[in-house]
């Protein structure tokens, strides 16, 4: 499974109501320095995965970019029950999602990509 495909596949199994970042993300896929090579991913591949759930280390909505807004995040984000502050900030004690070790071993990623 290529980068681009480990990045969808563990931003689709955060859940409803629940954000992580892009490190995080990053390190799950093995390229623990790779954040800003996840934003690209995301960027380029909204419709494949809830681009949403992603924001920076800070718990801040950090995109700049004009076909996915910071208002769309925090409009998306606050259907599903997450609170965001009007400064685009979100409590990551309480609404972050950090996998667990199931995802750390990436050939468990591969077999569970196969068997969907």
């Amino acid at each position: 499974m290529n980068f681009k495909d480990r990045v969808i596949n563990i931003v689709k199994n955060v859940p409803k109501g629940c954000v992580t970042t892009y490190g995080t993300v990053a390190l799950l896929v093995g390229v623990p320095r790779g954040a800003r090579l996840v934003g690209g991913v995301l960027h380029f591949n909204t419709d494949d995965a809830p681009w949403h759930r992603v924001i920076n280390r800070h718990g801040f909505i950090s995109t700049k970019c004009l076909d996915h807004p910071k208002n769309l995040q925090k409009a998306l984000l606050e259907q599903e029950g997450i609170e965001v502050s009007g400064d685009f900030m979100i409590d990551l004690d309480r609404y972050g999602w950090w996998a667990n070790e199931k995802y750390l071993d990436n050939s468990k990623l591969e077999k569970q990509q196969d068997n969907q």
